[in-house]
């Protein structure tokens, strides 16, 4: 165990942007949150989850919305605090640890928000290794595990308790009530034994997010490339440098979805590169033929800062490079490419790991 302070929450928020693959909302919000009720309450624990005792009761908490209402909707701590009490309530069990439901954006640093509150521990572990639209698209799912019983809180102060047939259920029926109320709204969902933790999670995640946040920091501080360094570090690939020249952007079925077309720079001079994200970028073709596709991550980063760029902020003007990174091995079996490969979110695409596709 070890305590998280501001400078880590920090490493955590920045790293945990380069995870979201664009999405998961961003990070820094979440962290404003987290920040101040670590002010308030002190440095919130990660347990390494070998330290879980199999039977404690373990559970996400995560945020549930359209990423580009967060510009503008600011979410609230009570929020994150009320889901977890009300499940206990709901549940007649405690829950003496918290989780994220993805280590990348806004939903890796929001459990801090409830864990310091709380005074419960947080795990070093997620449900993705990464971040995705959807509350079915996690690890627990392909052991069966099922996100349900949940609560779901809104700033209106309504309340929502639901058992489903399937996660997938799950997933449309959350997905309309956050509609309903303003597409941002707080969740506490698949609780877990300590035991199926270690089977279903992602180990470590939360401890990646925050070696890569300080990979790119130090890198800034050294003059060296922060974009190579995240690469080396995870052994990816880069799939184009090139200025951002137009974005297609809506909210829509309480998603940021759209496309973000790019010109070339340096060596890609001459070519053209399409980003299509739902939340999170799932999809990327060079010069019309597929380099990237959903489980593995794809992000662009700020060329000269290596500042990773959610969907719901790039805009016309930017200089990013676009680099892929290999998902956790999870998600490249067979069930984890039926569950969140590019066909489950309606691209005419076969799967291919980002390092073979790239060539």
């Amino acid at each position: 165990m070890r305590l998280i302070d501001e400078a880590a929450l920090a490493d955590i928020t920045l790293g945990s942007t380069v995870l979201g693959s664009g999405g998961g909302g961003d990070p820094y919000i979440g962290m404003l949150l987290a920040r101040e009720a670590i002010r308030r309450h002190g440095p919130v624990p990660l347990v390494d989850i070998e330290e879980v005792p199999d039977d404690a009761n373990v559970v996400f908490i995560a945020g549930l919305g359209a990423p580009g209402v967060l510009i503008e909707k600011l979410p609230r701590a009570e929020e994150y605090v009320r889901v977890l009490r009300e499940l206990e309530r709901l549940t007649g069990q405690t829950f003496a640890y918290v989780c994220a439901a993805e280590a990348g954006g806004l939903n890796a640093v929001t459990p801090f928000t409830t864990a310091a509150a709380a005074g419960v521990p947080i795990v070093d572990a997620d449900g993705m290794g990464r971040a995705f639209p959807e509350l079915q698209l996690v690890t627990p799912t392909l052991y069966g595990g099922r996100a349900t019983p949940m609560v779901m809180a809104d700033e209106h102060g309504n309340v929502m308790y639901l058992t489903s047939a399937t996660n997938a259920w799950a997933e449309a029926y959350t997905r309309a009530a956050v509609g309903a109320s303003g597409a941002n709204a707080a969740t506490a969902l698949y609780p877990m034994t300590g035991a199926e933790a270690k089977e279903r999670l992602v180990h470590g995640a939360i401890s990646l997010a925050e070696d890569l946040g300080r990979t790119i920091r130090e890198a800034r501080a050294a003059h060296t490339s922060p974009v190579a360094a995240v690469l080396a570090k995870q052994r990816g690939v880069l799939l184009f440098t090139g200025k951002v020249e137009e974005v297609e952007r809506r909210n829509e079925r309480g998603w940021t979805i759209g496309k973000a077309h790019l010109s070339g720079l340096d060596e890609y001079r001459g070519r053209r590169m399409t980003v299509h994200f739902q939340n999170e970028n799932l999809a990327a073709e060079r010069d019309g033929q597929v380099v990237a596709t959903s489980p593995d991550l794809i992000m662009s980063m700020e060329i000269d800062t290596g500042e990773p760029i959610p969907a719901e902020e790039i805009r016309y003007g930017y200089r990013v490079a676009v680099v892929g990174l290999p998902c956790d091995p999870r998600w490249r079996t067979a069930a984890g490419i039926e569950l969140a490969g590019p066909r489950h979110f309606g691209y005419d695409m076969e799967y291919r790991p980002v390092e073979e596709m790239s060539r």
